[in-house]
């Protein structure tokens, strides 16, 4: 998701690499919740999101979307995010103790969260939201530490080839002003990326890797018709 803001009005002014220091460390939230409220639509998720949702809680996409999920544009694109419950807004995988109820395998954006990335001609880095945790003095923590992510470097890649991968779709969609294009790139992400079940026991970054040269293989056919 683009944000109209300056670096400086929303961070520390700093960009920060996974082995460096940064005051993140909220100790555990200690059931404060804020950040599990009030998130709109903000709380986008990735194909590895769904892979992790789906692989853990046995259940499809289609059920996700039936009360967990639903589906928005973002950047001319249609993808899903966390969908908010009631007048609170709260995350629909909150329990009755106000605690995550899937936090060994919660979404990037939850994992990130007060850090945002930076991209970049060719990487990411992250900073420092300053405005958003209401936690007062965070601890430092090594930045890959907070975000817990296992493969880390691994992951990190996938998150930029998929960076990269939307950011061209957006443009051929823009560069068409073809509605029927736009219907047809959309549908395409939501059913290689997460409409189809992925393979258990089959590594997750592969099978991305071979359906993110259908979905482009895809675009392109569209676009010569």
């Amino acid at each position: 998701m683009k944000r109209q803001v300056s670096l400086e009005e929303i961070s520390d002014g700093k960009l920060y690499g996974p082995n460096d220091m940064v005051k993140a460390d909220c100790g555990g939230c200690a059931g404060c919740s804020s950040c599990c409220h009030g998130m709109g639509k903000s709380v986008i998720l990735d194909p590895f999101d769904i892979f992790q949702l789906t692989e853990n809680l046995k259940c499809s996409f289609e059920q996700l979307l039936e009360k967990k999920l639903e589906l928005n544009i973002v950047d001319r694109i249609i993808l899903p995010n966390l969908k908010m419950d009631g007048q609170e807004e709260c995350c629909p995988f909150l329990d009755g103790k106000e605690r995550c109820s899937i936090h060994p395998f919660r979404p990037s954006v939850c994992r990130l969260f007060p850090l945002g990335r930076y991209y970049e001609e060719n990487g990411f880095r992250y900073f420092l939201q300053i405005h958003e945790c209401k936690k007062e003095n965070r601890a430092k923590i090594k930045v890959k530490k907070w975000i817990d992510m296992p493969d880390m470097k691994e992951h990190e890649a996938f998150v930029m080839k998929w960076h990269k991968f939307l950011k061209e779709m957006e443009e051929q969609i823009e560069n068409s002003k073809d509605e029927n294009l736009m219907k047809n790139i959309d549908l395409s992400i939501l059913k290689i990326f997460y409409i189809r079940p992925y393979e258990k026991g089959y590594d997750f970054f592969r099978q991305f890797e071979e359906r993110l040269r259908e979905a482009r293989a895809f675009a392109q056919m569209i676009q010569n018709i």
